[in-house]
Formats: structure tokens, sequence, C-alpha cells
């Protein structure tokens, strides 16, 4: 139930994204879903092998080299769905940076939802 929740909650904030910033673009709610759904896959997989890789890069940059990480992971994501469309790569970090504070929040939310008592 709670991965349901927050895969319906990751696809409302790339909605958010793309009211809140006209650099990114989402077709409709279930377009959204598929770029949730991608975004995922790819964060699951790919980041890691990312991080991994640029370590050193990300150690000299005192971990600022991850919005790039994150930034690339939100362009791919991008590239690979018809239905989330990113201006750039400049759009694709501010789009990124919006997107994880929304995922924060909702993080935040699901926890105190599902809090076990």
């Amino acid at each position: 139930m709670k991965l349901l929740l927050k895969w319906l909650f990751s696809a409302a904030a790339l909605l958010a994204v793309a009211y809140l910033y006209s650099g990114v673009a989402v077709s409709s709610f279930t377009g959204a879903l598929i770029a949730a759904a991608v975004l995922g896959a790819l964060n699951m997989v790919v980041r890691p092998i990312l991080v991994l890789l640029t370590l050193p890069v990300t150690l000299v940059t005192l971990g600022l080299f991850l919005f790039v990480v994150n930034a690339l992971m939100f362009w791919a994501a991008a590239s690979l769905t018809s239905s989330l469309n990113v201006a750039g790569f400049g759009a694709a970090l501010i789009g990124s940076l919006i997107y994880s504070v929304l995922q924060l929040v909702i993080d935040f939310v699901l926890e105190r939802l599902f809090l076990d008592k």
C-alpha cells in the first residue's frame, strides 16, 4: 500500500514540477505515472552505479556533484519517456531539485501515515 501511494504521489510531484517550472512538461497524469515509474527504476538501478563511479568527484565537491547525478537521472527519465519533456540540462537540474524537495515531503508524510505503533 505504501509503495502504491508513493508512486501516485511521485506522479503528482512530477505534475507539480511541471506546474512550478516551465522547463519541465508532463503530458498527462498517466504520463506522469509512467515517468515516475521510469524515474524510480533509474534511481534504483543506475543511480547507485553512477554514485559509486563519481565518488572521487563527489568527495572533492563535498557532495555537491550528487545534484548533477540527480539531474542526469531526471534527464534520462525524460529521454526514455515521451510523456516527460525537459528543456535541457539546466532545466533537468532545477526540475530535479524541485522534485527532490517534494519527495522529501512525500517521504515525511508517508512515514507519519504508516507509523508503526
